[in-house]
């Protein structure tokens, strides 16, 4: 799967990760105390997650999934982002 990145300093870039779902946060376990990317949305086709959009630490939802929106992630690869709580 593709992990998608809004805002804070790797906007806009792209990580191959490995497994069938993504952590809820990126990375995934720091220990440092550090905020971490936050999972907003996931697009699946077939049940099987093709990507994964997650927004930097203080960004609303909305503005995430606006973003994401804006640069075609779910059309890129076919499927529709469904947002994940």
């Amino acid at each position: 799967m593709r992990a998608l990145f809004v805002g804070g300093v790797i906007d806009n870039n792209e990580v191959d990760m490995d497994g069938t779902e993504p952590p809820r946060h990126y990375p995934p376990e720091t220990g440092s105390g550090q905020s971490r990317y936050r999972l907003h949305a996931v697009g699946r086709r077939d049940g099987v997650v093709l990507c994964a959009v997650y927004g930097a630490p203080g960004l609303e939802r909305a503005q995430v999934l606006r973003v994401s929106d804006e640069r075609g992630h779910a059309r890129r690869f076919d499927t529709v982002l469904e947002e994940v709580d």
